[in-house]
């Protein structure tokens, strides 16, 4: 075997994220070539086959004993794919691999990946002395079209293709795929990309080339609030490129005006307005950086349906609803948004945000709580399936906190630490049940957000924190009897788990979005007098291989603590 091998097997072995592997034996023969004198077995691991599945793959990476391998094609379908798939993309685009299995499967799938890889920290057989509780999987209310934001990307499909706008193509890191039927997604939200890349193609605009940083169209992120199906669309171009080669030199500040005019943002935005609209909507309702396109004079307001329309409100005078009215009522654009970014790297850090029309902002309603969601603030993807993930949570603060009022009080506690608390969500759902919530995250726009939520909840007992989890906890000088941790995906740096176990407090509750960090971080927590005493994974991502856990850890006292 060497690199670039095409080998063949059937998967055998499944682990998380997505990592299929199976057995090849390779046989060495003699100067003959006629006579075996060995036949060496190696692991092949491939990366997006699923269990069952006979893969044809190519050899990318050979090891002792082992080999990496790209997925080139499924040569013969799993036992376990007994569905056809919903997105014309799957086959190209790699992002939902589970489509083809039934969703019992896929939470059967997704819980046995996450057992194996805890087995070693957690006793599922019930045989120990330890009592832990693994509650199983909870699903999500909807498998399709439920995400509530997707960053697509402009690009090109093949080497100096027309413009395309949407995702990565399956096993590259530049080639990306237009889309046009993406089923985790509302069918509002195609109609948006179809439009948005003809428009661009059409002038000609290039995109951004991340290898050679050169060109101007970069992202189209779309938000959708689950409670009213308003839209939020925010273009995403560099700030520092011309389309004309000719004011390359120019300081951008200097020909900003230039550029936003190249990239026609007035027709842009009526355009979008008029999607599903029998006739065009014109260029009245846009206004941007400072200059109006307002030809006729006429001020435009909305009703109290929130349509637009001229303040004489005559039929001819209409300037478009932004309501997909082809499609659904339920969808309908907020707001549109230009954001400007020149960070090299592919996440959006924006060096301006301006707001081309209506709203900046969606509102949100989860467990009776409502949320303001800004362009780049971060929320759980799947709303409904975030309220199954933070009930669960509360469920455990709870039952934690009853544990500790064993004495009969009420079931209230102290001062609970919300640890990587984002916009603040799982603190709010704890403040009717703390004498004080305290929340610590390093996005400052989340933290100004979370703020901004406890105002709208009227909850005076949070405080947000912006800053690093590990130098922001020696701030407060108030010490916790409850703590809530929901880290990135990396896990909790070892400096700050250190940090957070020195407080030694009876229970906390993990969210994990990636159970391996999880598995590293419970050992962690077992060592140091921590004990898992319940769990359950949630799926928030349907049709792919992601998946939350959620886990009650409790520290075991010992007689020196009586």
């Amino acid at each position: 075997m060497k690199k670039g091998d095409i080998i063949e097997g059937v998967i055998e072995e499944y682990s998380f994220p997505n990592r299929g592997s199976f057995f090849h034996n390779e046989e060495k023969k003699d100067a003959s070539g006629e006579n075996v004198i060995e036949t060496i077995t190696r692991k092949v691991t491939v990366k997006g086959a699923l269990p069952g599945q006979t893969v044809k793959a190519r050899v990318k990476k050979k090891k002792e004993g082992k080999a990496d391998a790209i997925l080139l094609d499924v040569v013969k379908s799993s036992p376990l794919e007994t569905k056809k798939p919903l997105c014309n993309h799957f086959y190209s685009c790699g992002g939902c691999t589970y489509q083809t299995i039934a969703y019992t499967n896929q939470l059967k799938l997704k819980e046995q990946m996450v057992k194996e890889l805890l087995k070693d920290v957690i006793d599922f057989s019930g045989e120990s002395s330890s009592d832990f509780k693994w509650e199983g999987i909870l699903g999500s209310p909807s498998q399709f079209r439920y995400r509530n934001k997707m960053e697509f990307t402009f690009g090109d499909e093949e080497k100096d293709g027309p413009l395309t706008l949407g995702l990565h193509r399956k096993n590259s890191t530049h080639d990306i795929l237009s889309i046009d039927s993406c089923a985790i997604v509302k069918p509002a939200w195609n109609e948006i990309l179809k439009y948005t890349q003809k428009f661009y193609r059409n002038l000609g605009v290039p995109f951004y080339n991340k290898f050679s940083h050169t060109g101007v169209l970069r992202n189209l992120v779309i938000r959708e609030s689950d409670t009213d199906g308003k839209l939020l669309i925010n273009l995403v171009t560099t700030t520092h490129h011309s389309i004309d080669e000719s004011t390359r030199n120019i300081p951008w500040n200097e020909k900003r005006s230039e550029t936003v005019d190249e990239l026609n943002l007035p027709e842009y935005v009526s355009g979008l307005l008029s999607l599903g609209e029998l006739e065009p909507v014109g260029l009245d309702a846009y206004t941007s950086h400072g200059y109006e396109k307002l030809k006729t004079g006429k001020k435009i307001v909305r009703d109290t349906r929130g349509k637009l329309q001229r303040v004489n409100g005559s039929r001819e005078d209409d300037v478009g609803t932004g309501e997909f009215e082809t499609l659904s009522y339920y969808n309908r654009i907020a707001g549109v948004l230009y954001t400007e970014c020149d960070t090299i790297a592919d996440a959006i850090i924006p060096d301006s945000v301006t707001t081309l029309y209506g709203e900046d902002f969606l509102m949100e309603e989860v467990l009776g709580l409502k949320f303001k969601i800004s362009p780049f603030s971060f929320f759980q993807t799947n709303t409904k399936g975030s309220e199954v993930l933070y009930s669960k949570v509360r469920e455990y603060a709870l039952e934690a906190i009853e544990g500790s009022n064993a004495g009969g009080e009420s079931a209230k506690t102290g001062v609970v630490y919300d640890l990587y608390s984002g916009t603040g969500t799982i603190a709010q759902l704890m403040a009717p049940v703390a004498d004080k919530v305290y929340g610590i995250e390093i996005i400052e726009e989340a933290v100004e957000a979370a703020k901004e939520n406890a105002k709208l909840n009227k909850l005076s007992n949070c405080e947000f924190i912006a800053g690093d989890v590990l130098k922001k906890l020696d701030e407060v000088e108030e010490k916790p009897d409850l703590i809530i941790l929901d880290p990135p995906r990396d896990g909790i740096n070892p400096k700050a788990l250190q940090k957070i176990l020195s407080y030694g407090v009876d229970h906390m509750v993990y969210i994990s979005c990636k159970p391996t960090s999880l598995a590293r971080d419970l050992e962690i927590f077992e060592s140091n007098g921590y004990r898992p005493v319940k769990g359950c994974s949630v799926d928030m991502f349907p049709n792919t291989q992601h998946v939350e856990t959620v886990v009650l850890l409790e520290r075991v006292r010992k007689e020196t603590d009586e």
